[in-house]
C-alpha cells in the first residue's frame, strides 16, 4: 500500500511539474491560441501533434539516449533551423493577420501539424527532456516498469487537457471581440512565435562563438 500511495504522490508531481510547463507562453501555446480561433478542438489536435513527437523522446531517454539532446551540435541545428522557421511562421502570421477570414486560411497546415512543427523546432523541448524529464523517468523507473505508461498519459494528459482550454476559451468567446481585437489576438500570436524563433537562433549561434 505504501508503495502505491507514493506512486501516487510522484504521478501527483509530475502533474504539477508538467503543467507549469506547459503554462508558460511559447511557440505551442501561440499556435494553440491562433488555431483556436476557427477550431475550438485544435487544442487537442495540436497537443495529439505535439504527443506525436514527445512520446518517442520519452521512450529514447527510457533507453538512455538522453545524452543525444545534450549534445550541442543536436542543439545548435534544431536551434538555427527550427527557430527560422519558427520566426518565418511568426512573421507570416503577422503579415497576415488582416486576411485571416472566419475559415481557417491563415496557413497551409492545420492544427496537428502546427503541434508537431512548434514541438520540434524547439530545441528547448529537447533539452528539458534531456534534464528535468530525465530525471523524472529515473524516479518512474524507481516504481518498476509499470509506472511508466501512467507517467506519459498524466504528462500527455497535461498537454491536451490545457491546450484544450486555450482553444475552446478563445474559440467560444471571438463573438464578443471586434475586428481590432481580432487583429490583435493574431499579431500576439504571430510576434510570440516570431521572439521565439529568433531567441532560438540567436541562442544557438552565441553558443558556437
Amino acid at each position: 500500500m505504501a508503495g502505491a500511495e507514493s506512486a501516487i504522490i510522484f504521478l501527483a508531481m509530475v502533474g504539477f511539474i508538467s503543467l507549469s510547463g506547459v503554462i508558460m507562453p511559447g511557440p505551442t501555446f501561440a499556435a494553440t491560441v491562433a488555431k483556436g480561433y476557427n477550431d475550438s478542438r485544435a487544442g487537442l489536435k495540436i497537443a495529439l501533434g505535439h504527443a506525436l513527437i514527445e512520446i518517442p523522446v520519452i521512450i529514447a531517454i527510457f533507453l538512455g539516449l538522453d545524452y543525444l539532446f545534450q549534445d550541442k551540435g543536436v542543439f545548435t541545428a534544431i536551434g538555427i533551423m527550427g527557430g527560422s522557421l519558427l520566426a518565418y511562421m511568426g512573421f507570416s502570421m503577422i503579415r497576415t493577420r488582416k486576411q485571416i477570414l472566419l475559415k481557417e486560411k491563415e496557413s497551409s497546415y492545420g492544427a496537428f501539424m502546427s503541434g508537431v512543427i512548434t514541438t520540434i523546432t524547439n530545441p528547448y523541448f529537447f533539452l528539458w527532456w534531456a534534464t528535468v524529464g530525465a530525471a523524472l523517468i529515473a524516479t518512474a523507473l524507481d516504481f518498476g516498469l509499470i509506472i511508466l505508461p501512467f507517467f506519459v498519459i498524466v504528462h500527455i494528459g497535461c498537454d491536451l487537457c490545457w491546450e484544450h482550454l486555450v482553444s475552446f476559451s478563445v474559440h467560444r468567446t471571438k463573438g464578443l471581440w471586434d475586428q481590432k481585437r481580432h487583429h490583435f489576438l493574431f499579431l500576439v500570436a504571430g510576434a510570440i512565435m516570431l521572439f521565439f524563433g529568433i531567441y532560438f537562433v540567436s541562442s544557438s549561434v552565441i553558443g558556437l562563438a
